[in-house]
């Protein structure tokens, strides 16, 4: 019965050990979307944000209530255009903007017309 115990314990520690975080999606993406505009990449006002698409790579827990998260956005234009951006930021569950954003821009797929 102890093993069985330890081998519960031990397979559900990987459950126990990720630090997920807070749900701070907004600061990136709106941080991401002002730099768009300001790079010339695509205006705000082009983009369709129903369309977007995030995903959170990783959140860890580098020191009490302070998470690094990466984040993955793609953004569509109106005209189906996409780009795909990976950003870094610092977030607690009392603030989400502790950092700058650092944004990468990995993808822009133009719509032939």
């Amino acid at each position: 019965m102890k093993k069985l115990t330890i081998l519960i314990l031990l397979m559900s520690w990987p459950l126990v050990s990720l630090a997920k975080g807070p749900n701070c999606y907004t600061w990136p993406m709106n941080m991401t979307m002002v730099w768009m505009k300001n790079e010339k990449i695509v205006d705000i006002q082009d983009l369709d944000e129903s369309k977007t698409k995030i995903m959170q790579l990783a959140s860890e827990k580098i020191k009490k209530d302070l998470y690094t998260q990466i984040y993955h956005f793609i953004f569509y234009d109106k005209n189906g255009n996409s780009y795909e951006v990976i950003t870094k930021s610092q977030a607690s569950y009392e603030e989400c903007s502790m950092s700058d954003v650092n944004k990468y821009l990995i993808s822009k797929s133009q719509v032939h017309q």
